[in-house]
């Protein structure tokens, strides 16, 4: 038989190596459980840092910063509340905006031109 065959034997559960058939499925799931690890490292791990600094970001805003919006909007937060801001973007023209909408905190110096150039 090949190695194939013997695996999925172990995986069907069906008689057919003695010994060999169990030794398979263990290294079979030696291999799932370090590609589980790798992916854990490799993707989940470092998007759950940027999140936490993404929400560090957000809670440091406050009234008279300039921010950049997920949909394109840029002003400056006149209100910080719970769940939203209220941020200028024209003379007499406020809008309420979602804290999660925020990409980005410009800084007081900081031109549109740079900020756009990510």
């Amino acid at each position: 038989m090949s190695g194939l065959d013997l695996t999925l034997t172990a995986m069907a559960g069906a008689p057919g190596g003695s010994g060999q058939g169990q030794g398979n499925s263990m290294v079979m799931i030696v291999w799932i459980v370090l590609m589980l690890g790798l992916f854990y490292f490799m993707m989940i791990r470092p998007q759950q840092r940027k999140e936490k600094e993404r929400r560090k970001m957000i809670d440091a805003i406050k009234t008279g910063d300039r921010v950049i919006f997920a949909g394109g909007l840029i002003g400056g937060v006149t209100n910080v509340k719970d769940h939203s801001f209220t941020v200028k973007i024209a003379d007499n023209t406020k809008v309420e905006v979602l804290k999660a909408s925020v990409t980005r905190v410009l800084q007081k110096d900081e031109e549109l031109g740079s900020a756009t150039k990510e």
